[in-house]
Order: structure tokens, then sequence, then C-alpha cells
């Protein structure tokens, strides 16, 4: 078993939503007159959550809220964590391909739970001759999904590597701010959002959500 920088990182991120997870809730949860503005921004958080997701998802959406919310905060933390320092464990294959493969799961059994035989009868269609495609585009889902996470997250790494490691000390100060600004963050909350959404989107179709 070999430990490597991407599960060090993974278990701080962990550690450090978790710690999130029991502040806000002990703060949400505390009786007071005026709510604390760390109360208020979990409760704005929970409310803007709740809207994207039902807005995506429709009435089915209060089933997967926790999931897409879970999946949301681990890769945005993950994406913006070279803001301080670590490696993002996004930038690592093995860690978007397993996220990948858990929505791919969750895709799958939404099929064929509100499919039934329709999920199996819909490789065939609208022809047997399709049968391969229709396979093929399936299990296409989840690399799609992890490779475009992982290739965005990864070049941003290599040119914030390539930055640091090629460029004089005095040019390093000041201007890779702006830089870690756009890979890390502005990017890194781009591709959280797209995952998220392109996962709601694909469980939605199967379920046949409309609205």
């Amino acid at each position: 078993v070999y430990i490597t920088t991407t599960h060090v990182c993974t278990l701080i991120i962990f550690i450090t939503i978790i710690a999130l997870a029991i502040a806000a809730r002990r703060s949400v949860l505390k009786k007071r007159d005026v709510p604390s503005k760390f109360a208020t921004g979990v409760e704005l958080a929970i409310s803007t959550l709740d809207s994207f997701v039902h807005g995506a998802m429709g009435k089915a959406g209060k089933k997967y809220i926790n999931y897409i919310g879970t999946l949301f905060l681990f890769v945005i933390f993950s994406n913006i964590s070279g803001l301080f320092g670590l490696r993002p464990p996004t930038a690592d294959y093995g860690t978007t391909l397993c996220i990948a493969l858990v929505s791919f799961v969750m895709i799958q059994y939404a099929a064929i739970r509100y499919q039934k035989w329709g999920a199996f009868k819909s490789l065939f269609e609208p022809i047997f001759l399709f049968f391969p495609i229709n396979v093929i585009s399936e299990f296409a889902t989840p690399i799609s999904l992890s490779l475009r996470l992982f290739g965005n997250v990864m070049a941003g790494t290599v040119m914030m590597a390539l930055y640091y490691g090629m460029l004089p000390i005095f040019f390093k100060f000041g201007i890779p701010s702006a830089l870690h600004v756009y890979f890390d963050l502005f990017s890194g909350a781009i591709q959280a959002y797209v995952f998220c959404m392109l996962t709601m989107t694909f469980v939605a179709d199967k379920r046949n959500v409309e609205g």
C-alpha cells in the first residue's frame, strides 16, 4: 500500500469538510436571538444548493440534494486546495474516476428503478444494430465526466508548476496570485459546477423527470 500526496491531501480535505460541517450544524442549531454571520452564511448556502438541485431535477431533487451537496463540496475543495499549497486530489485521475463511477452507479440505478425493463430496452433503440453504440455511450459517461474534471485541474496544476519552476524568483511574487485565482478558484468552481450539473442532468434524464 503506497501513501501518495493525493491520499494525504484528500485526507486533509475530508477532515476540513467534516470540521466545517460540525461547526455549521452547531452554529445553526444554537439558540440565539440574532443568528451569527456564520449561521446566516450556512443557511444561505443551503438555500442556494436547494434551489440549484431542484432547478435541475425538479421534485426529484429532494432525494439527491445530500449527495450533490457533498459531491460539490469535495470537488470544489479539492480544486481550490492549490491556493493553500496542496496538490489538488482532482489532479489525479484515480480520484476523478472514482467519483465519476459513483455518479455512474447512481445514474444506472435511477434508470433501472424508474424505467424497469425500459432501461435495457433503450439500448436496442431505434434498431437492434445500435446496441453496441448505445452501450459504448453509456460507459462513456464516467470516462467523459472524469477526464473533463481531471484534464482541467491537471492543466492548471502543470501551468502553475511550470511558472514556479522556470521563471526567476522576482517574478514569483504578486503575479502568481492572479494565476491562482483563475486556475484554482475560478476554473475550480466552474468545473465543480459542471460536474454536479451533468450528474443531475443524467440522473433526471434516466428518471424521466420533467420540470
